[in-house]
């Protein structure tokens, strides 16, 4: 369920809903041309993946191609989809391992609808179906604070459930669970305007900034970080008595090193306990050493952070690496 296309990140964080609705009614016609022609049925499929590629919180796309799938009998196809779906829903490794185990063909579909009907796709069903509940939300925020959710969709997905938090009035949860996304899927610069925002009307101006920064590192040219900087300055202008300065270098670094620790979740680094001994750090190791290092083992949020924070100390082969890093994050 891959594409080629070099657009699949910016189209992943923005699901075209229309064009998923296209495919879907495309490969539904051809399921049923494929009854009496059974050349149109490796149609049906194509355009189906279209579909989840266009809208994958669609959950109808989804039940479509596992339908297919399984009139192809394609059993390992059936388990591909599902541990797609399983990623956008949270890679949660102890149940795919489960998945190993189970026949797909047999009960492919029945795993399909029960993990859309627990863990629903469509952010308002979701929140309904944890009824404002004080240990569902927390149920949930445990979640977020173990998955991996480092893939661009589950990424999208869990913002949208936490906009719904927030907007029951946690805030502080909502701040707490943003940055973990954001530090899985930093390139993400409108959840940190978005993020900023929020400190901005609380008043938190440092952490505002901090926000901002990461923004506008990533989309230079959306000026939001100097936007915030001339509002703070009028209102200085205005006789402010504590007039506000931007966070010294040594806060910024501790802002993001906290965010690299966050950047990879903690069954992530269970999972990979193995590797432990060849990936502690050289009693001299570079930077260079240490981005390969954190690379080779899938954890380039790590490294941005890490190049990101000796940037900001004025290391000027950190700068020219960030650039780098960038493009590879989106």
């Amino acid at each position: 369920m891959q594409e080629k296309s070099g657009d699949i990140s910016a189209r992943l964080q923005h699901p075209r809903r229309s064009l998923g609705n296209r495919h879907r009614s495309q490969s539904e016609k051809f399921l049923n041309l494929s009854k009496t022609d059974g050349k149109y049925i490796g149609w049906a499929e194509q355009s189906a993946r279209q579909a989840i590629l266009y809208d994958f919180t669609n959950p109808n796309n989804w039940k479509l191609l596992v339908e297919i799938k399984t009139i192809l009998q394609d059993e390992i196809g059936i388990r591909a989809v599902l541990e797609e779906l399983f990623t956008v829903l949270g890679r949660d490794s102890e149940l795919l391992e489960q998945l190993k185990e189970i026949d797909m063909l047999v009960a492919g579909i029945d795993l399909l609808n029960a993990g859309l009907q627990v863990d629903p796709l469509d952010p308002d069903k979701w929140v309904n179906s944890i009824k404002s509940s004080e240990e569902e939300k927390q149920k949930f925020a445990n979640r977020v604070r173990i998955l991996d959710l480092r893939d661009p969709r589950a990424n999208v997905l869990f913002s949208r459930r936490l906009e719904r938090i927030k907007e029951q009035g946690d805030e502080d949860l909502f701040i707490e669970l943003e940055r973990i996304l954001l530090a899985q899927h930093p390139a993400n610069y409108e959840a940190w305007g978005e993020l900023g925002k929020l400190h901005e009307r609380r008043g938190e101006y440092n952490q505002a900034w901090f926000c901002y920064d990461q923004s506008q590192t990533y989309f230079p040219s959306v000026k939001i970080r100097d936007s915030f900087r001339e509002r703070m300055e009028a209102k200085m202008d205005g006789g402010v008595s504590k007039p506000w300065v931007a966070p010294q270098i040594t806060e910024r670094i501790d802002f993001l090193n906290r965010m690299q620790r966050l950047a990879t979740p903690d069954n992530h680094r269970e999972n990979k306990s193995e590797k432990k001994s060849q990936e502690k750090p050289l009693e001299h190791e570079t930077m260079n050493q240490k981005v390969m290092r954190l690379k080779k083992s899938g954890r380039i949020q790590e490294a941005f952070f890490f190049v990101r924070s000796l940037a900001t100390e004025g290391n000027q082969d950190a700068i020219k690496m960030l650039d780098q890093l960038r493009s590879e994050l989106e």
